[in-house]
Parts: C-alpha cells; sequence; structure tokens
C-alpha cells in the first residue's frame, strides 16, 4: 500500500531508554519515509516547544496522525494532544516503563513490524476510552492511570533520587517510604456515591498495568466505558510489605484488603497525616496533588494499531 499522501507528524524523546529514543526515533523516521510517508518532525528542543509545535500541526489540520517515540512520559503527551481530535495517535515504545504500548498490544514488535502495523491502520484507526483529570492546578487526560497513595508516594522519592539507576531505585524508594508511612484518609464520590474510609492507596486505572508491566488492575480493558478503581484497604506495614511486590504478577487482586470498583466519575481527596494533600501521578508523570475529579469519555482518542 502507498502512503505518499500521508503527513505524519513526529516527537522524538532523545533521553528515553537511556538514550535509546534518539537511535529508535532516527530509525522509525527513516521507515515512514521509506514507505512514501511525508516526515513532519515536531521534536523541538524541549517538551513545550514540541507540545506547540504539535497543536499547531493538529488544529490546522497539517498532520494525518502522531507518531510519538520514547517512554509513557512522551506517549502521555502524545495522547493529550490527540485527544477528542481527528488525529490518530502511534506509539512507538522506547522507554523503560511502556505501559501505554503494552496496553494497545504493540511492545513486543521489532521496530520494522511496528511501523507496518501502525501504518496499516491509519485509514481506519481503533478509538479507545480515556479518563479526564481536573487536580489542584491539573487539567489533563490519562490513557493508562491516576494514583494517589502509596505507590504516588514512592514514585515521587523515586524521581528525586539520584542513585541507583533502574527499577531498584524504585524499591529502596518504596522501603525509604515504609518506614514513615500511614494509612492515608480518603473521602470518595463514586458516580454519586459517598464514601470515607483509610486506605493504602486509590488506584484510578483504564489500562492493566503501571510502573513498567505492574499488573495493578490486571482485568481494566481500555474501550469498555468504565475505569476500575483499586482500593488497598488500611493494614499493616508489614502486610503492605507482603502484598505490594504481588502487584507485579497481579497476584494482589485475591487479597481480603483489596477492593475494584468500577466507575465513570469520581472525586477522590487524599489527605495523609504526614504529607498532607497526596501527591497525584499519571501514568507515571507527577501531576499536582489531591483533590481529584476524574471522569470517563469513551472512545475519544484515536489510536494506531
Amino acid at each position: 500500500m502507498s502512503y505518499s499522501t500521508k503527513k505524519v507528524g513526529i516527537i522524538v524523546n532523545p533521553t528515553s531508554g537511556k538514550g535509546v529514543g534518539a537511535e529508535v526515533g532516527a530509525a522509525t523516521i527513516a521507515l515512514l519515509q521509506g514507505a512514501g510517508v511525508t516526515v513532519v518532525d515536531l521534536s523541538g528542543a524541549d517538551q513545550a516547544t514540541a507540545n506547540h509545535s504539535a497543536t499547531e500541526a493538529i488544529a490546522q489540520g497539517f498532520i494525518d496522525a502522531l507518531f510519538v517515540v520514547g517512554g509513557d512520559g512522551t506517549a502521555q503527551l502524545g495522547v493529550n494532544l490527540c485527544a477528542t481530535t481527528d488525529v490518530a495517535l502511534g506509539v512507538v515504545s522506547a522507554g523503560t516503563g511502556n505501559d501505554t504500548a503494552r496496553a494497545l498490544g504493540l511492545h513486543n514488535l521489532e521496530l520494522p513490524d511496528l511501523v507496518e502495523k501502525l501504518l496499516g491502520t491509519i485509514e481506519a484507526p481503533r478509538q479507545v476510552d480515556l479518563m479526564h483529570c481536573i487536580g489542584h492546578g491539573e487539567s489533563f487526560w490519562s490513557f493508562g492511570s491516576i494514583s494517589a497513595g502509596f505507590d504516588a508516594l514512592c514514585n515521587a522519592r523515586a524521581n528525586r533520587m539520584t542513585w541507583p539507576k533502574g527499577p531498584s531505585r524504585y524499591t529502596l524508594a518504596m522501603l525509604a517510604e515504609l518506614t514513615s508511612f500511614k494509612p492515608i484518609r480518603y473521602r470518595a464520590v463514586i458516580d454519586g456515591h459517598e464514601r470515607n474510609f483509610q486506605a493504602m492507596l486509590c488506584v484510578a486505572a483504564n489500562a492493566p498495568s503501571f510502573g513498567g508491566g505492574m499488573l495493578i488492575v490486571p482485568h481494566a480493558t481500555v474501550d469498555d466505558g468504565f475505569f476500575d478503581l483499586l482500593i488497598l484497604h488500611k493494614i499493616s506495614r508489614p502486610e503492605l510489605l507482603k502484598v505490594f511486590p504481588k502487584v507485579f504478577k497481579g497476584n494482589h487482586v485475591t487479597h481480603p484488603a483489596v477492593e475494584f470498583v468500577r466507575c465513570r466519575e469520581l472525586h477522590l481527596e487524599a489527605i495523609s497525616e504526614t504529607h498532607g494533600a497526596m501527591p497525584c501521578f499519571a501514568d507515571g508523570e507527577a501531576k499536582g496533588h489531591s483533590p481529584l475529579r476524574i471522569t470517563m469519555h469513551p472512545r475519544v482518542l484515536k489510536v494506531l494499531g
């Protein structure tokens, strides 16, 4: 099939995957050009510049699709650019987590096969759901998950650490955070019904995994019109230390303190005795703090693949 009439914008994060992003980005551009596509490089010097360039290109109808090359942070940038538009998003994973690509079934493909698969659906992209979140000073779309709990504190601490590199940094952050962690007071209004409880974490999940394949909500799907709220109710610190690693394989789901609630709308206030208003993380990115209002929007993102 010829793609000579197609214009594809591309945003490459060259630092993703410990520098792998630059190499994957160059190879992706070469493959697109080899397929006859007109490639518009929107990367810019930084994310703000890329965001501005891509916003203009989409608003002017200048591109048919947007490819993003990087990790989940770059994918989230693409999600927020393409949400509610006619421009389809193509995700090329080159990060360390790659949960967005994983949820779309795109993370285990060789690059030539991936590009071919993405281009093959450019005329009929898939439509998926997104969560829209309004938090303290933030308004954004999320494809994967939004959290405000123990996991968010671990993520924030890991981001502040300069050593070690890789997944072990998150493990050390978890152990350090656990020494002073106390259950969080939550007020949740779930589809109009108010609940007050103490818990270790709450995660709103549209996709099954976060944190590089941690199966936080194994049964979540990205096109059913709902997101799933995971509540890990109050347990002891030793019990939390036992339960939390089970998330890597989804084996936490049968624990008596674990609850799942299917939602369309959630208002969540999370207050910690030691941290105050809880930080919010969405798709691995820091996004302000509680309170949060999360609303499900079915089929508002077109994705390739």
